[in-house]
């Protein structure tokens, strides 16, 4: 058995083996893919590791001397496989055979081609449109973290005081791979928390320092270079780093992206980021979300954005036209960076031929005011030197046109005389040697042929040399065949070759165009993202918000809810205070709550928002302690994640903050959860922020705050018994609901009773009668009393305690 690979038999290893020994050697980290003609080969382990994930047949290769398990997937299929197997968590080495098998002596000569990481990906069939990040941190002043999306060229950093802020930063921007500093590595305990918050695959890195700034943000940018170069070959060259401050957006912890669902659903399918992606191309898509991770803070810019939605709104029919042309445009952005990486491909100029010829288009729709780079000139360039259609790979050939490069149709014209000759030497052979039924066929392995059948063996000349006899038809080559063949040959290696170097100066005029092409797809992005914002507005009925002092919402709607279900619009008003919102559960006393904060967060981007009108202040933060996020496989109660969470809120909430807090209090005993709810409302009273508290402790209605406000969601008893509104009321709720909801949902009807009776009791309780029955108990003599005076003074205990007159006391 061979030391370097699994197999059975005395070795050595063949040849082919050997080299593939050597790269896989080279890339110990990653699975390496090895061109073996048509299909990319594993041996040895990693071919049945390959085979169990895929779910493929293992095969055998086999020489004289040794026998291995083989496994490999067709080179046309790669795309699909790939991009499963970067999923399950591979890092793919893909070894190309960089010369072709007819000019090479003895074995092929292969070479890995590119390394593939979920992180570092540039091919456009293995990306979604959404960004896709490579993240390193490291520590020095707090935490130093830095994005590079290896794509778009996208590279940006901050540096972080808290880990909490660490982990909202990486929630926000949802890093495809993350690069860890060696110290944060070899932290036990960092590690645990980490991969359970984020399962994305880890990788390493060295992190030397590189650029200005601070020694973490320093150390980060080198490390995330050093991978991107070393994955991507070294002349890859991302934007100039662009440092940047979380704290000049809109704060929205990762606690709040989940509550509100901008992004990930956490029932059902549906998102926030779903309702508005009516973006049309990849690079408004992107532009979209990250406008969703990061909304603004000043009334400036976000009135500039609603004017441009604005515009769009009113005008219906170009925005049609509008949306109608991006939706033909290719990934630009990306498409700059294939383009500088040497990376793009015939069918990459092809989508940027037919993406150019639409920007006079939406220059003539759009006028003035959209300020487009010219690209004209590099357009005339592709028209004249493209086929219309065009091949996967360079080396399948046929891209060039005819009378685009003189040299090139000099050799076309060469290659079709060479041709016409073989169709001509038919016509002159059969009248030659009278053979009626003589031809010229061609086939890969003899290359042409004269084809004689049996009946005509005799009329065959002597020069003609027999070189494959069928059935009933004998095959020849002449000396001067073999000749033009070999000259055939050599024009088609030379058109190749030519075809290949005018396609790279092609490309070497369009890379010089990259950094403009960036630009197009910058003022594009934005149109497009204005352009859906509109779309949305006017499918949906939103209104254009105002900015202003104090809260003010007029049939606000939940834009997530309503795409499901019928909605019942709700009002609100409030200013600095402590809204208190009571009501039975399943009233919508959360998608009241989380309404308000969408309607928020859509205004501080510059959208539209579902309400009839609205004037919001400009908050600076959106704050949130929701259910569903309960961190039980973490190991922590739902009580201790609610106060860390609650926590946090009292420790960020300013004046200019809105604050969402459902239940609170829920995870532990009854009279612990009011005290717990009543200290955490007075103190956020006490900051003066805008919070909605849904509760249903009503001890905290009449608390004695100057700025405290009741609403309650309407249900009404009827007969069948309760209807819930959905409509949002002034004052506290009249009761507790719980006993009627518990009947709805079908509880025992003697367990409901005997929880009516029970109610009835605490409600007693609460209500000074207990009072009552404690002085009369205290001023009681126990010595004195007769077994019957006891017995009837026990009655009347209790008949006050249930507050019922005594002759209704069966005694």
């Amino acid at each position: 058995m061979s030391p370097m690979l699994k197999g059975e038999g005395p070795g050595p290893l063949p040849p082919l083996l050997q080299q593939y020994v050597e790269l896989r050697d080279r890339y110990p980290d990653y699975l390496l893919l090895f061109q073996v003609g048509d299909f990319y080969e594993c041996f040895g382990e990693d071919a049945e590791r390959l085979a169990r994930v895929l779910g493929l047949v293992l095969t055998h290769k086999s020489s004289k001397d040794f026998t291995t398990p083989m496994a490999g997937i067709p080179i046309r299929a790669f795309d699909a496989y790939a991009e499963r197997l970067l999923k399950m968590g591979f890092r793919l080495a893909v070894a190309d055979q960089v010369e072709p098998a007819e000019e090479a002596e003895g074995l092929v000569r292969r070479e890995v081609t590119q390394l593939l990481t979920p992180g570092t990906l540039v091919q456009e069939a293995l990306l979604s449109k959404e960004a896709n990040y490579l993240a390193a941190i490291a520590t020095g002043d707090g935490f130093g973290v830095a994005f590079l999306d290896v794509s778009t060229g996208e590279f940006k950093g901050t540096l972080l005081k808290s880990k909490s802020a660490l982990y909202d930063e990486l929630f926000r921007h949802r890093p495809a791979e993350v690069l860890l500093a060696p110290e944060l590595r070899e932290n036990r305990e960092f590690m645990v928390e980490f991969q359970q918050r984020f399962p994305v695959m880890l990788s390493e890195a060295p992190f030397e320092p590189m650029g200005e700034g601070p020694l973490a943000l320093r150390r980060v940018q080198g490390a995330l270079l050093w991978y991107a170069r070393w994955t991507q070959g070294e002349g890859f060259c991302p934007r100039p780093f662009r440092p940047y401050d979380p704290g000049a957006f809109m704060h929205l912890p990762e606690a709040t992206l989940r509550a509100l669902e901008v992004f990930e659903p956490i029932r059902g399918q549906d998102t926030l980021f779903g309702v508005l992606d009516e973006t049309r191309t990849a690079f408004g898509r992107r532009l979209l979300q990250s406008w969703l991770r990061h909304p603004l803070l000043e009334a400036g810019p976000l009135e500039a954005r609603l004017d441009r939605v604005e515009r769009f709104v009113r005008e219906g029919a170009l925005r049609e036209g509008v949306r109608r042309l991006l939706f033909r445009l290719a990934d630009l952005e990306r498409l700059a960076t294939r383009l500088e990486m040497g990376r793009a491909s015939p069918r990459d100029l092809g989508s940027l031929r037919r993406s150019l010829e639409i920007l006079p288009e939406l220059r003539a729709l759009l006028g003035e005011e959209v300020v487009l780079p010219d690209l004209g000139s590099l357009l005339e360039e592709l028209r004249a030197a493209l086929e219309e259609e065009l091949p996967l790979k360079l080396s399948e050939g046929g891209l060039i046109r005819q009378g685009y490069d003189p040299h090139l149709d000099v050799l076309r014209q060469a290659h079709r005389e060479g041709v016409a000759y073989f169709l001509e030497l038919e016509e002159r052979e059969k009248a030659r040697t009278g053979i009626p039924t003589l031809k010229v066929g061609y086939n890969a392995v003899f290359g042409y042929y004269l084809e004689v059948t049996r009946p005509y063996y005799e009329r065959v000349p002597s020069e003609y040399r027999a070189i494959q006899t069928l059935k009933d038809r004998q095959r020849y080559t002449l000396p001067e065949i073999k000749e033009r063949e070999r000259e055939l040959y050599r024009l088609e290696a030379q058109i190749r070759r030519r075809e290949e170097e005018v396609f790279l100066e092609l490309r070497e005029k369009a890379r010089k165009e990259a950094e403009a092409l960036r630009e197009a797809a910058r003022v594009l992005a934005e149109l497009d993202v204005y352009a859906a914002l509109a779309e949305v507005a006017v499918r949906y009925g939103y209104v254009r918000p105002r900015f202003g002092d104090r809260l003010h919402i007029r049939g606000g709607r939940h834009p997530v809810v309503e795409r499901r279900t019928s909605f019942v619009p709700n009002d609100l008003e409030m200013a600095h205070e402590l809204v208190l919102v009571t009501g039975p559960n399943m009233a919508g006393k959360s998608t009241y709550l989380r309404q308000t904060a969408l309607i928020a967060l859509l205004a501080q981007i510059g959208s539209f928002v579902p309400a009839e009108e609205a004037v919001l202040p400009l908050f600076d933060r959106i704050l949130t302690r929701i259910g569903a996020s309960d961190d039980l496989a973490g190991g922590r109660s739902t009580f201790m994640v609610e106060m860390e969470e609650v926590a946090l809120i009292l420790k960020e909430a300013t004046e200019k903050s809105l604050v969402l807090l459902d239940e609170v209090g829920r995870g532990t005993s009854s009279l612990d959860g009011v005290a717990i709810a009543t200290a955490v409302a007075e103190a956020l009273h006490e900051r003066r922020c805008y919070t909605l508290f849904a509760t249903h402790y009503f001890e905290l209605t009449a608390l004695p705050l100057p700025r405290l406000k009741n609403l309650h969601v309407a249900a009404k008893e009827e007969e069948g018994g309760l209807t819930f509104y959905h409509q949002v009321l002034p004052g506290p709720a009249s009761k507790s609901y719980g006993v009627e909801v518990a009947r709805m949902a079908g509880l025992p009807k003697e367990v409901v009773e005997r929880a009516k009776a029970l109610l009835q009791v605490l409600t007693a309780r609460r209500e000074g009668v207990a009072e009552a029955v404690l002085e009369k108990l205290i001023s009681l003599d126990p010595n004195t009393l007769t077994p019957l005076e006891a017995l009837r003074l026990l009655h009347e205990l209790k008949a006050l305690a249930l507050g019922a007159p005594l002759d209704t006391i069966k005694g």
